[in-house]
């Protein structure tokens, strides 16, 4: 049964009035507009109903709610096309990662020619040559440079004759003007993201930016050489151990009995996070726990925007809040895979900054997406209250591809197809290096 909307019934019901009054050749025409205008409008109703209609079960069996004049309706139908548009990783498959590796080599697919390693830089020099791995002494930081060798070690019985200079720092470094173009493998690199349709949240896709053409390598920090904070004196590592830590506390601490807050907890490296730590102060309803640590041992208030500062806490502690976020920092944030594992709603804020992995994680399908300068991250967490199974769906496939995907051996993977590939490209034979130094195991 079909009902017209008010403002249909009220004309249809003023022409009848209106015919009532006529001589009867008047009143047969007058009948035949108002059958003709009604007609028009139940045609205009049913159009406008069935915008609001789902008719692919698939499609629409985790959206619930649906209400054209719903705020969050748009949220809604943005997790619906996420998870249409998704395609899911190969499960037991290491080769997740191949078109970020593809994407990276690119811009060099014409060769590699000597001219184009920056010899004499600040960078390190590693070779491999018959199987044996080499490297320059001038690591700026050691820890580093053992977190990135840990996995070449692994692997050097597989990888062919190859040579390349390796940032052992967090900003990439290689500008698409330098001439002649070079070539520096970084952990971290900043993208743009650009769809069919311009700056779209579901057309997107990546691309290295005009700016950095640094190659990306797994960070050094999933074996050692993270930052070191209070709970982990040493540096963040060994992921191994971390991946099965957390998912245990992720069980100790299931969705319904988890805090319906926001949980942020990090130093002012970046100063883009003080929305997030303002937001607390203003609405602890919704996130009283979004803090600043020290940034160093001599820190200011200035540091921690007027307040005392808080302290370090575990990776662990965040499975007791259903909402974490995720900001960059001087680069992209070895803070991200480790949310995930908590099985909690990661908001994750901007989408310059990129490690090797993260282009397969998809906004509204893993994560949810927070504009750079939070300006919706107050509508984010009320959408997020308001639809508590909707986004522990997200909570659940952001765990599962972590935990299925982000293995030690994913990582070992992605080095070995990326060295592999990289060595076809070098237009030159690799011949050791006397001046290096002769890497084993520790």
């Amino acid at each position: 049964m079909v009902t017209l909307i008010p403002e249909a019934s009220v004309i249809c019901a003023r022409v009848s009035h209106l015919r009532a009054k006529l001589p009867a050749y008047q009143s047969f025409s007058l009948h035949m507009d108002r059958m003709r205008i009604c007609l028009l409008l139940f045609i205009v109703v049913l159009t406008v109903i069935g915008e609001d209609v789902c008719t692919n079960e698939d499609e629409c069996a985790n959206v619930a709610n649906t209400d054209r004049y719903d705020r969050f309706a748009h949220y809604r139908d943005l997790i619906t096309r996420g998870l249409r548009n998704n395609v899911d990783c190969a499960a037991g498959s290491c080769h997740c990662y191949d078109d970020q590796i593809d994407r990276n080599l690119r811009p060099f697919e014409e060769g590699i020619v000597k001219d184009m390693l920056p010899y004499g830089g600040r960078h390190v020099l590693y070779q491999i040559v018959d199987h044996k791995l080499y490297r320059s002494a001038n690591c700026t930081f050691e820890a580093r440079c053992s977190g990135v060798e840990h996995f070449l070690l692994k692997i050097v019985d597989q990888l062919p004759d190859v040579e390349f200079f390796l940032n052992d720092h967090d900003y990439p470094f290689i500008s698409t003007y330098a001439e002649p173009k070079m070539v520096v493998f970084s952990f971290s690199t900043v993208v743009m993201l650009m769809g069919a349709t311009g700056k779209d949240e579901l057309t997107k896709f990546f691309l290295q930016t005009k700016d950095f053409l640094d190659i990306m390598y797994p960070a050094w920090s999933f074996w050692k050489g993270g930052p070191a904070i209070a709970p982990y004196p040493t540096g963040i590592g060994r992921w191994d151990l971390l991946r099965t830590t957390l998912s245990k506390e992720a069980a100790m601490w299931p969705w319904e009995m988890k805090k319906s807050k926001g949980f942020f907890r990090g130093s002012r490296t970046n100063k883009n996070r003080d929305p997030l730590i303002l937001l607390s102060r203003r609405r602890p309803d919704l996130s009283s726990t979004l803090q600043y640590v020290g940034n160093t041992l001599l820190h200011c208030l200035k540091d921690t925007l007027g307040m005392k500062a808080v302290k370090e806490l575990p990776f662990e502690y965040n499975c007791r809040f259903k909402y974490l976020f995720n900001s960059a920092g001087v680069a992209a944030s070895f803070r991200l895979r480790h949310l995930f594992l908590c099985r909690s709603l990661v908001f994750h804020i901007g989408d310059e900054w990129q490690e090797f992995f993260y282009s397969q994680l998809k906004p509204w399908v893993h994560y949810i997406p927070v504009k750079d300068d939070l300006s919706n991250v107050e509508e984010l967490l009320q959408f997020a209250r308001e639809n508590d199974e909707l986004v522990k769906q997200i909570a659940d496939r952001g765990y599962n591809f972590i935990w299925d995907h982000l293995r030690m051996e994913d990582v070992e993977c992605y080095w070995k197809t990326l060295l592999t590939r990289y060595a076809t490209l070098l237009r030159f034979k690799v011949v050791k290096n006397p001046e290096l130094m002769h890497v084993v195991g520790r």
